[in-house]
């Protein structure tokens, strides 16, 4: 009987309130502080920031209080400059706050180097296949006395011979020099 008393008493109503009323009180509060702390309502529109230069790139982020950290550089994109800006996280036209990084993936200066297969004394055919497969373009042919007829006797690269192991930029034209099938010139 006395706990059902003591459940309609002033004193558990008033302490009851008393407690709800400081929980929504710290809720808002709490919502206030958070809002504000976070910068809950600021918001800055990502640049494009595509085919720009580091330079360029690093001078516009600065003007929006935003920073950026270089995640990779990725294989030679042809359409894009070199050194330039290839894709980026977060994405153009996200909302972001201020100091928030922006993560870059930049065009490398140029190919990559790739050393030059041992394609020599075979054919024609394989020799365009494997070289492709590599990723160097075939120049020019040209053909020198010799018994085997298109088996690829030296390789060119911009006017200079190479050897199997040479390290030239992928995608690269290579030309090929061959036998053009008369022993001894005849």
């Amino acid at each position: 009987m006395l706990l059902i008393e003591y459940f309609k008493s002033k004193i558990f109503i008033r302490t009851i309130i008393t407690i709800l009323v400081s929980v929504v009180i710290g809720v808002f509060l709490l919502k206030f502080l958070l809002g504000y702390i976070t910068h809950h309502d600021q918001k800055i529109k990502v640049p494009d920031l595509a085919k720009m230069s580091l330079n360029d790139t690093k001078r516009t982020l600065e003007n929006l209080d935003l920073k950026f950290k270089i995640i990779d550089s990725t294989s030679f994109n042809p359409n894009f400059p070199p050194k330039s800006v290839i894709s980026q996280d977060p994405e153009a036209g996200d909302f972001v706050k201020e100091n928030r990084k922006i993560y870059l993936t930049l065009n490398p200066s140029g190919y990559r180097k790739v050393a030059i297969p041992n394609v020599l004394n075979k054919t024609k055919r394989q020799v365009e296949t494997h070289l492709k497969s590599v990723g160097f373009r075939i120049g020019e042919y040209y053909y020198i006395p010799d018994l085997g007829r298109d088996v690829v006797r030296k390789m060119k690269f911009k006017g200079k011979e190479v050897k199997p192991g040479d390290m030239i930029p992928k995608n690269s034209e290579i030309d090929l020099v061959m036998g053009d099938g008369k022993a001894g010139g005849n």
